[in-house]
């Protein structure tokens, strides 16, 4: 089957969302070197905002929803050998996302919109960031739409047969974030958008925090998930090995889907909006979470080690070394999973209700959602990149040994970077301020790890600027590709009898409505019940 309608497609999203990424890494850098008041010419906390906000956008949204509906388009269309659906409508929704970001990038870079990641309320940002925001958002339904349709189709032409686990993967992904992101759909339609066009005098805080921690968690396996399907369903291969496991890979995507989107409240346990019970039962799925990841790292290690003893492998250790190191895929995965079991500890830290106490808004919770985003996450969206580039244009790619260098660079620079965060924030650092203006003891106690973090921005955006060449170079390449078709891991034990639940997402889907109806009804409904700031009870 000729792939190369969907390979324009994904293309075209990856290189929105890799170009928008080297700008940010660029404002990252500027970021670490501001903070440390290292060059007095460039201190200005209304350009280190600005810049943060920036960041934060392109690297949590833009980034990650056009790596994600490229790579899911270019999935589905290998995985299940059919087109895409409705080729019109993704284009539409990948033209209507771009306009949204390059709406909201004027009021974003003229500082018009420096209210952070979370832009919470009661800051106030220009009404075209909110806008662009939402079209953003929209747009990437298209590609939610898609998937679940090309899935259908799939079924309906394959009757009783397994869905391919890539297919699983992104289609739970597909569904997981269209439900996550109503939340903060509804706060900027609703509240922020009426808000900053003056159609409305103010909004409820509260509200509005409790609608975007409904988006604000959940969207962290939105940008995991793709991750996880590179980690089950090409890294075995690329090592030389199988799927330990393909039933437990589909447990831990129903697992991310049912316990992601209801546990946003772990991130209000100082706001006061909240009784302590409704918090208590968000960090009790919380901590759920970490089994779907726990299940993940054990059935990757296990199919590498597998792959490991197939080449020879002997001895407890013997198949780590034995494993090729020397291909993208797998240094990859050796790395992410490195960054997991780091940032993995800093989250049930974060997680619970008492511990979360010391770390709440100081620089370790910057440094463990680095660490698990821009380590665990992104670095394998560049292993899928340099393997899926040569597949979508044809050509080879450009140099392995770049390639390598570029992933070590960036798993040296992450550490180096979150680890003297993680350290700060004990020290008692704050996070989202532009400078250190206080004690002079205990600024000067912090300066040896703000240089390490210094010199690990230097290196991450030194890798960046690898890919990016990298990408470019393999793009034009003359020589062309071996082997054009993506290669997915089969798996150790038959696939044939699958029971439904694990084959299909209805029943998932109705799990979640009430889960969530569980956990956000009542919270949320109190702003319409109860005398709050910026909301009056209903009248009888």
């Amino acid at each position: 089957m000729n792939y190369s309608k969907a390979a324009s497609l994904g293309l075209a999203n990856m290189w929105v969302a890799f170009t928008f990424f080297a700008f940010a890494a660029l404002l990252g850098l500027y970021q670490v070197i501001e903070r440390i008041d290292l060059i007095p010419a460039l201190k200005s906390p209304e350009m280190y905002f600005g810049s943060v906000s920036t960041h934060g956008v392109l690297m949590g949204f833009v980034l990650t929803t056009f790596f994600v509906a490229g790579f899911g388009y270019y999935t589905a269309t290998t995985s299940l050998k059919q087109d895409v659906w409705n080729r019109p409508l993704a284009w539409f929704g990948f033209l209507l996302s771009l306009s949204g970001v390059l709406m909201a990038a004027v009021p974003l870079l003229t500082g018009n919109a420096s209210v952070l990641y979370t832009f919470y309320p009661p800051l106030m940002a220009h009404p075209a960031f909110y806008i662009g925001a939402t079209l953003l958002v929209v747009g990437s339904w298209a590609w939610c739409l898609e998937m679940v349709m090309m899935l259908a189709t799939w079924k309906k032409a394959n009757p009783g047969e397994t869905v391919p686990l890539a297919m699983y993967g992104t289609t739970t992904n597909a569904i997981l974030w269209f439900i996550t992101s109503l939340g903060v759909t509804s706060e900027l339609l609703f509240q922020l958008i009426p808000w900053s066009l003056g159609l409305i005098d103010t909004v409820d805080v509260g509200l509005a925090r409790t609608l975007f921690s409904w988006t604000l968690h959940a969207i962290v396996y939105f940008w995991l998930i793709p991750a996880y399907i590179v980690l089950y369903t090409l890294v075995p291969r690329a090592a030389g090995g199988m799927i330990f496991s393909d039933h437990m890979g589909r447990v831990a995507f129903i697992m991310l889907l049912v316990f992601s989107v209801p546990i946003g409240f772990h991130h209000l346990y100082m706001d006061p909006f909240h009784a302590a019970g409704w918090k208590f039962l968000h960090m009790t799925g919380t901590f759920m979470v970490a089994v779907p990841t726990l299940l993940t790292g054990f059935t990757i290690i296990a199919s590498l080690e597998v792959a490991g003893r197939l080449r020879g492998g002997k001895g407890l250790f013997g198949w780590i070394g034995a494993l090729p190191w020397n291909n993208p895929l797998v240094l990859a995965a050796g790395l992410a999973l490195l960054m997991l079991t780091f940032g993995g500890f800093g989250g049930m830290i974060n997680a619970s209700y008492a511990m979360n106490t010391m770390v709440h808004n100081t620089q370790w919770v910057t440094g463990h959602f680095h660490l698990i985003f821009a380590g665990t996450t992104v670095i394998m969206y560049f292993a899928a990149a340099y393997y899926l580039w040569p597949k979508m244009t044809g050509n080879a790619l450009y140099s392995t040994r770049l390639a390598l260098t570029q992933l070590w660079l960036w798993f040296i620079g992450m550490l180096v970077l979150t680890l003297p965060w993680h350290q700060l924030g004990l020290a008692g650092q704050p996070r989202r301020i532009s400078s250190t203006p206080y004690d002079e003891e205990l600024v000067q106690s912090w300066l040896p790890a703000e240089f390490a973090m210094i010199a690990g921005g230097v290196i991450l955006f030194t890798s960046a600027l690898m890919l990016v060449f990298i990408l470019l170079k393999t793009h034009g390449n003359s020589q062309s590709v071996e082997n054009p078709e993506v290669e997915y891991a089969e798996s150790l034990h038959s696939t044939q009898r699958m029971p439904h639940l694990m084959n299909s997402f209805g029943f998932w889907v109705a799990l979640i409505v009430v889960y969530m109806v569980a956990s956000y009804g009542y919270p949320i409904l109190q702003f319409f019940l109860l005398d709050t700031y910026g909301t009056v009870p209903w009248s009888i």
